[in-house]
């Protein structure tokens, strides 16, 4: 989404206003301004700032200070059930070739020992616009283009707009209860994070947040951070709106990956599946609760059923899932292979539909047929 129209400019500068131009990716040692539409300077030689204004051709200016920046022009607006306008924001990691000095960003997770960072914003009223954190993840190494999966941590919406996807559920991380989203904008999957009321500074752990998309089965322990992002999405209005101060830090020496459990030989499951499904208009989505009613561990599984007509899988957490006509196939991802005696494995997905909903009717774990709990 926002980060998919980036572009270097050609010659690589700031335009600033009664100061002298600054060559982009220079240091900020007094107040800078930029309105360069991906204009970015660095702070306390370790993050960048960006201008970023990546969905409208409206002026957008960004006064940069030695901790954070502040919007002092916002000229554009978005219709609210569309795209922001932009994301002024400060990054510690790799944007679009952007790195910042001396980052360790990409790292692979498996290697972080630590994650840590915190921030602090300052409110405007009477604008539309979220507050948001990013953590930017993908398969590979990646210092360009977009990656596959984007965490967001949304600590204030202002107005009517909303994450990408839909709700999923609550959990508890930094010590407070988040409404949990997912869903997907095109180019990369979104799980966003979002605060019941704002937050105005947070000291965290960022390691929990990936954790937590990785237990979700959106990623796994080989794939890599690239970079932690902290700024604004406006909608409408947002004259200054300001990150007083950030600061990440990532930490390697973490445990190596280790490979998934194997796919046991077929028939050897004895199991029972739990489908729970939430339909409406268009869409869908299913909890499937997979027990192991066998008397030995399941190390390792794969599930097999078949969706009714009309029914296609948009998105999946905790497990890899496929399909091929109305054939669909659920493997466990590394966390949540093996199933003791007794035990039980869940997944989820999101999905389009066109006609009346109705559940599938058989499944069969491991080439073994499931009883329906």
């Amino acid at each position: 989404m926002k980060r998919q129209l980036r572009a270097l400019a050609a010659a690589g500068l700031l335009l600033t206003s009664s100061l002298v131009a600054v060559a982009l990716g220079g240091n900020a040692s007094a107040d800078t301004l930029i309105c360069e539409q991906y204009g970015s300077t660095t702070i306390q030689g370790r993050y960048v700032v960006q201008n970023n204004r990546w969905g409208t051709t409206a002026q957008q200016c960004i006064n940069v200070t030695g901790s954070g920046f502040e919007i002092t022009t916002l000229n554009g607006s978005s219709p609210t059930n569309g795209a922001p306008t932009a994301y002024p924001s400060v990054f510690f990691g790799c944007h679009y070739t952007n790195c910042s000095p001396g980052t360790n960003l990409p790292i692979q997770v498996s290697q972080i020992s630590s994650a840590t960072s915190s921030i602090s914003y300052r409110y405007v009223s009477g604008a539309t616009y979220n507050a948001s954190y990013d953590i930017w993840l993908d398969p590979s190494p990646k210092r360009d283009g977009v990656n596959q999966m984007e965490i967001m941590i949304w600590l204030n919406r202002q107005g009517p707009i909303q994450p990408i996807g839909s709700v999923v559920g609550t959990t508890n991380l930094a010590g407070r209860t988040w409404e949990v989203w997912r869903g997907s904008n095109g180019s990369n999957n979104v799980i966003s994070y979002v605060a019941p009321s704002a937050i105005s500074s947070l000291n965290f752990s960022v390691l929990d947040f990936i954790n937590d998309v990785r237990n979700r089965g959106a990623i796994t322990n080989s794939w890599y951070l690239t970079s932690i992002q902290a700024g604004f999405e406006p909608w409408q209005g947002g004259v200054g709106l300001a990150v007083t101060s950030f600061s990440a830090s990532v930490n390697g020496g973490g445990n190596p990956t280790t490979p998934p459990p194997t796919t046991p030989p077929p028939g050897n499951a004895a199991c029972a599946v739990k489908y729970t499904a939430n339909s409406w208009n268009n869409g869908f989505t299913a909890d499937v609760q997979i027990t192991n009613t066998g008397s030995s561990a399941i190390n390792g599984w794969t599930l097999n059923y078949s969706l009714p007509s009309g029914q296609t899988v948009t998105n999946a957490w905790n497990a890899t899932v496929s399909q091929s006509g109305s054939a669909v196939t659920a493997r466990n991802t590394g966390h949540n292979g093996s199933v003791a005696p007794g035990g039980t494995a869940s997944f989820g997905y999101q999905g389009t539909l066109s006609g009346a909903y109705s559940s599938p009717t058989s499944f069969s774990l491991n080439g073994a047929t499931c009883s329906r709990a």
